[in-house]
């Protein structure tokens, strides 16, 4: 139960490239992630951004300007999980035809 309840807080297309991308680059803004990321909409990248800061995955950062600007960067908690991705990463190139329908047996 612990494991799906940690894979939960990642789930989706976009988080763990979002983490991914603030690892690499360090700080971001809103759109610098837009432009990194691709085709997502704003409207998800904000909700996604919202679900990651609350679970303290990232930090956003607010100066005073006008518009403001708003910074995003990884958090102590969300850089722990990078070893956890690289070896997910590291599995899926290992055994990269395994599939839930058949996880027992690897073509190869």
């Amino acid at each position: 139960m612990v494991v799906s309840e940690a894979l939960s807080l990642i789930q989706g297309k976009w988080k763990v490239a979002i983490l991914y991308i603030l690892a690499e680059k360090s700080e971001q803004r809103f759109n610098g992630l837009m432009e990194e990321l691709g085709e997502i909409s704003p409207r998800v990248l904000s909700k996604q951004l919202k679900e990651m800061e609350a679970a303290g995955f990232i930090i956003r950062m607010i100066f005073p300007s006008n518009p403001p600007a708003v910074l995003y960067s990884l958090s102590y908690k969300g850089a722990s999980l990078l070893p956890i991705l690289q070896s997910l990463a590291e599995w899926g190139l290992k055994y990269p035809n395994t599939s839930i329908s058949n996880p027992g047996i690897q073509k190869e």
